[in-house]
């Protein structure tokens, strides 16, 4: 309890304050960071990258780069060798349930139970306190997607699409996707942009690593393009007149940074 009442001027000083901890924590901290799968070659050496709250991120890199590595290393679910990774000031190797009820991830490959959707989801929500049917069924009607499924009786694209359903309805601020698009017509591409621009809300953070670029580049809202050891491009896409060509941008950026 504070011994001396605050006049309006230290009121506004302590707002400021709060405010400038809020936004310095909320965010995903990867900080000189190196990993390997074995002791010979590191994926990631000294990398940093910072990833704040709110928006649509696409990840871009080459092969190799170490991009699903990055995303696993921000769920906890690998711990580096050295630096650390922390979300919202709090390290993710810890796997704090109050941190990992707030993140949630969509793999390149996985696989689904074979019970119903209905099913998966009550087995899902006493995690997600956040969790919202209302979402979910928004996300399968605009996928075209019925809600009374059985998982083992899908497609792998249809597979894909209801798990994408569930983790936009986990309503997490952070969701990571590693080529959240593979598997997916043309259709269900376009059902794509739209159901994830839909859910999305101002405290969302959405990281996107994905190497089908024309998929995503419309709906991103910050780009970073990474080598195993650094950062080539970190930057928001502010689209003009003209569309990004996300392509290109990708290219050139490479192309400088070979030519040093």
């Amino acid at each position: 309890m504070l011994k001396y009442p605050l006049n309006f001027g230290g009121y506004f000083y302590l707002s400021y304050f709060c405010s400038v901890l809020f936004n310095y924590y909320t965010m995903i901290d990867v900080k000189n960071v190196t990993f390997g799968y074995n002791k010979y070659c590191n994926v990631l050496q000294d990398f940093s990258l910072q990833f704040k709250k709110g928006g649509v991120y696409g990840l871009l890199g080459k092969n190799g780069t170490g991009k699903s590595t990055l995303l696993y290393l921000m769920m906890g679910l690998l711990r580096p060798k050295q630096g650390e990774v922390r979300v919202d000031g709090v390290l993710t190797s810890t796997r704090l349930p109050e941190v990992m009820q707030d993140m949630f991830i969509v793999p390149e490959e996985y696989d689904l139970p074979r019970i119903s959707l209905k099913q998966y989801v009550k087995s899902l929500k006493p995690f997600y306190p956040n969790f919202s049917d209302e979402l979910l069924e928004r996300c399968l009607a605009g996928f075209d997607m019925p809600k009374e499924v059985n998982l083992g009786a899908l497609s792998m694209g249809q597979k894909k699409k209801v798990y994408m359903c569930v983790a936009l309805a986990t309503n997490t601020s952070y969701l990571l996707m590693d080529e959240p698009t593979n598997g997916l017509d043309i259709l269900s591409k376009s059902q794509f942009r739209k159901v994830v621009i839909e859910s999305m809300t101002e405290d969302k953070t959405i990281i996107i690593s994905t190497h089908q670029v024309h998929d995503v580049e419309r709906m991103l809202d910050h780009v970073c393009i990474i080598e195993p050891n650094k950062v080539l491009l970190d930057a928001p896409l502010v689209e003009g007149d003209e569309p990004i060509d996300l392509e290109k941008l990708f290219i050139e950026t490479l192309t400088k940074n070979k030519e040093g």
